[in-house]
């Protein structure tokens, strides 16, 4: 069969446009700044925090990373640095937006961890932005919570990479710009330091905290109604949200459905029992 001319031409037009797109796309990946090589999150769940790591707490006092994962509270880890312009500070307003909109207080069932990825910070550094954190929570009660369970912490020879790395937080610094570059997410760990779920960007929705909270705490938190919530949800890493799963409600469904006719037949039964005994 010839081809026509009007085809040939949008054929032509089409390997064309196709040529285009695939140049542009080896362009930008090829023009990728060299700021944001080596920078992102490729964090692997069920991975450990290593064993023997010593971070300086916001008091200057050195103490194991692991004292804060006591086997029954899941921990809320974000990376972090103080002195940051711009990112960092966002990251911690959201946060704690967030945890201050959930019906749970820091120490009822989860604590909180901010650590600095920069080695040279202090912890004057990290005292200073608890206070300025801390100290903007509005209820006095969630705000004597977070003084006491989220803690601000600076590394102790390089234990901040080391836990950085094995969680697949990647950054980088950028002597150009004098600051480091890294990206946005908030990280729960279970109980014993494993890592459960990461919540990316700059948006942690209070309901999603507190399933990622319910998932990590390995059935340690939350009430019976609350777990049972959990059992309909799923986390969807498209959307990066906590979306409810049809399939688990059709079937919680169908099981109501039979107890409330198990339920029915019992009653039924129990009267003409009742008639017999009368009778």
């Amino acid at each position: 069969m010839v081809e026509s001319a009007q085809m040939k031409m949008i054929r032509l037009v089409f390997i064309g446009l196709l040529g285009m797109v695939c140049l542009s796309a080896s362009w930008a990946h090829e023009q990728t700044p060299e700021m944001f090589k080596d920078v992102g999150m490729d964090p692997v769940l069920g991975s450990q925090i290593p064993a023997g790591l010593e971070v300086v707490d916001e008091s200057g006092k050195t103490v194991p990373l692991a004292s804060f994962f006591d086997g029954q509270r899941p921990v809320a880890l974000i990376f972090n640095y103080y002195e940051c312009p711009m990112l960092c500070g966002l990251v911690l307003n959201s946060a704690r937006d967030s945890f201050t909109k959930m019906p749970w207080f820091p120490g009822d069932h989860y604590r909180i961890v901010t650590i600095s990825i920069d080695p040279k910070e202090t912890s004057t550094l990290a005292s200073a932005k608890k206070k300025a954190i801390v100290g903007s929570i509005k209820d006095p009660a969630f705000r004597a919570a977070a003084e006491k369970d989220w803690h601000f912490l600076v590394g102790k020879g390089g234990s901040e990479k080391r836990l950085a790395d094995a969680l697949g937080f990647r950054y980088k610094w950028n002597a150009e710009e004098g600051q480091w570059a890294h990206g946005a997410a908030l990280f729960v760990l279970s109980p014993t330091g494993k890592l459960s779920r990461v919540l990316f960007g700059l948006d942690f929705p209070p309901r999603d905290l507190k399933l990622s909270f319910l998932e990590a705490g390995e059935g340690k938190v939350g009430t019976i109604a609350e777990k049972l919530m959990l059992f309909c949800y799923h986390y969807d890493p498209k959307g990066n949200k906590y979306a409810i799963l049809a399939s688990r409600l059709v079937s919680m469904g169908g099981a109501v459905t039979v107890l409330a006719m198990l339920l029915a037949y019992l009653a039924w039964f129990m009267r003409q029992r009742g008639k017999e005994t009368h009778a």
